[in-house]
């Protein structure tokens, strides 16, 4: 294996310790993917590093561009490939890394306008694995002159790749888990407003429900704050 500076050694790790931080923040995706973008980039010294998610929920699925600390956002948008296309695709679908010298003369690579405007030329693609080795993405590193990367660059950028998948999803599970906690707090409201409803004007328990749903549509605020509004009624009465 190559020689590697120990203050090499010591800025991945920063990198995985600054990504492990985020995984228990409080920042939803669109944050982590900037940071996990922006520290790549910076403890490798490459150029630009690009994160692509795989989107589950198209059939065929697809893998879509999400995050790139120094592209114009507006480029982001909308920038998606098959699962057989392009080395995100093959990187992806193979589940290993892919080393390609120059980007510009290498036929699989689909992002070369990107590469021109950048001045882009050597790069590497690597899954971004979960604990149980499910490929969820792509995470791409681009230098701005002809890069052979080592083993030794290799097999750290999977480990940072790694570390930046379980952050990834951990946040879309604590994201999910708000909205299940949201959805139960607006039912035991809705409950309770409904007793208040059913006692104060004499309703039954599903001509109740429709008042309050009938209300929200109306007033255009969620059911959650009307069957608030409701119970906060009640309490000044």
């Amino acid at each position: 294996m190559e020689q590697i500076k120990p203050d090499t050694y010591d800025k991945y790790i920063k990198a995985l310790t600054d990504i492990s931080r985020a995984i228990t923040s409080e920042k939803y995706l669109e944050d982590i993917l900037k940071l996990i973008v922006m520290v790549t980039a910076k403890v490798t010294g490459v150029e630009i590093c690009s994160l692509w998610l795989i989107d589950e929920g198209q059939e065929p699925k697809s893998i879509r561009l999400k995050a790139t600390q120094a592209i114009d956002p507006d480029y982001v948008k909308d920038r998606s490939l098959s699962m057989d296309e392009g080395v995100v695709g093959y990187v992806a679908t193979h589940n290993k890394p892919l080393m390609v010298k120059d980007v510009l003369k290498d036929p699989q690579f689909k992002e070369k306008e990107m590469a021109k405007n950048l001045g882009l030329v050597s790069m590497l693609g690597v899954p971004l694995q979960g604990r149980d080795g499910k490929v969820i993405g792509v995470l791409n590193c681009f230098t701005s002159e002809p890069h052979d990367f080592s083993d030794t660059e290799i097999n750290l950028i999977t480990a940072v790749a790694n570390q930046a998948a379980v952050a990834i999803l951990n946040t879309e599970l604590m994201v999910k888990t708000k909205v299940i906690q949201e959805e139960l707090q607006t039912r035991k409201l809705v409950e309770r407003a409904k007793e208040v409803l059913m006692r104060k004007r004499n309703m039954k328990a599903d001509e109740a429900f429709r008042w309050i749903q009938k209300r929200s549509m109306d007033s255009r605020k969620s059911m959650h704050h009307v069957a608030e509004a409701v119970l906060l009624s009640e309490e000044l009465e």
